[in-house]
């Protein structure tokens, strides 16, 4: 498994995957209710090692009133699907802000920066659960946990369906409701010596259902959406906020899942440079911005701060750029030194 630990969003901050440190915060100061089973450092309490395998996070919130937190941008270890049964909710991607109603489900990939609330949690009750499907990049093949029973071809087909199709909005009828709300009962309830087992039965059938959905709306299949480019293409999108990491072109290959000479060929297509050479041109466009910008640092932190490993080196890269010194650019921008 490509278990990357480094998810970037459109704001340009490096996020971990989800803490949900907020959301378990609120919890502790009993200002929601929370019901739910979670691995790492998701919010919830404790699953044991054998119980629900692949599963990092599942159960529900219900806050009864507006909160002063929402969860800002991030990226899950798996593949997460949330369902509103009560009260509005924002939910954002991909530069769009959704306005989630009751009877709403959403459907998000490990590899898509998303975020609740705007910035705050409305009044709601929201359901979730993330299965890891041991993928962190759009081109790898999903390996589903080993208690998933549907038949070969309906999970061949709900699969491909997920992974060629972004649709992160769909309306739902009663039967995903009733499942979401019985897992919800489970967990509150806690009767362990079954809990594992009827959760695995709703999952699946919630599955089931979902593959009924989009059987019915056939939702519009894109190919590019699974290929080993569009990997390349989120990474080089991220890599902007991503400059302070030690990067090789071993390192850059490894994240995307690929070998070092097709992350090469496919990163040349995208920005007609080398790897290397365009991790430098964004930290030295960047280092460029910030002398500017930020006066009060001096032009050592603002060459770590973008990744240059010595000051030496940052001067001679820069003046290759710029023909200029850093100093004397920032001097010759602000007409004194700061």
């Amino acid at each position: 498994m490509n278990d990357n630990t480094l998810y970037t969003s459109t704001d340009g901050i490096i996020h971990n995957p989800d803490s949900c440190e907020p959301l378990e915060q609120a919890w502790l100061n009993n200002e929601i209710e929370l019901q739910a089973l979670k691995r790492g450092t998701y919010a919830g309490y404790p699953l044991n090692d054998n119980d629900l395998t692949s599963i990092k996070n599942i159960g529900y919130w219900n806050a009864s009133k507006k909160q002063i937190w929402g969860l800002d941008w991030h990226r899950n270890e798996g593949i997460e699907i949330c369902f509103l049964e009560t009260g509005s909710l924002e939910f954002e991607l991909n530069q769009h802000i959704h306005h989630l109603s009751p009877n709403t489900l959403t459907i998000t990939r490990p590899w898509i920066p998303h975020r609740l609330g705007n910035p705050n949690i409305d009044s709601s009750k929201l359901h979730w659960f993330i299965i890891d499907v041991e993928v962190r990049q759009p081109h790898q093949e999903w390996i589903w946990p080993d208690w998933i029973i549907l038949n070969k071809e309906n999970l061949n087909t709900l699969t491909n369906i997920l992974r060629r199709n972004e649709q992160p909005v769909w309306k739902v009828g009663p039967e995903i409701k009733k499942c979401f709300v019985q897992i919800g009962h489970h967990i509150k309830e806690n009767k362990k010596a079954f809990l594992d087992s009827k959760i695995k039965i709703l999952i699946n059938e919630i599955l089931i259902l979902l593959l009924e959905l989009f059987t019915q709306e056939k939702p519009l299949l894109n190919d590019s959406l699974i290929k080993s480019q569009r990997s390349v293409a989120i990474f080089l999108k991220d890599l902007d906020s991503m400059l302070t990491e030690p990067w090789s072109l071993k390192k850059m290959a490894e994240y995307c899942g690929l070998g070092s000479t097709q992350f090469s060929k496919y990163c040349h297509e995208i920005t007609n440079s080398t790897p290397m050479n365009y991790l430098t041109q964004l930290r030295i466009k960047k280092a460029r911005d910030l002398i500017i910008q930020h006066t009060n640092k001096s032009i050592t932190e603002i060459a770590f701060d973008c990744g240059f490993s010595s000051n030496q080196y940052f001067t001679q890269v820069f003046k290759k750029h710029y023909k200029i010194a850093p100093m004397e650019y920032r001097i010759s921008k602000l007409g004194t030194e700061k």
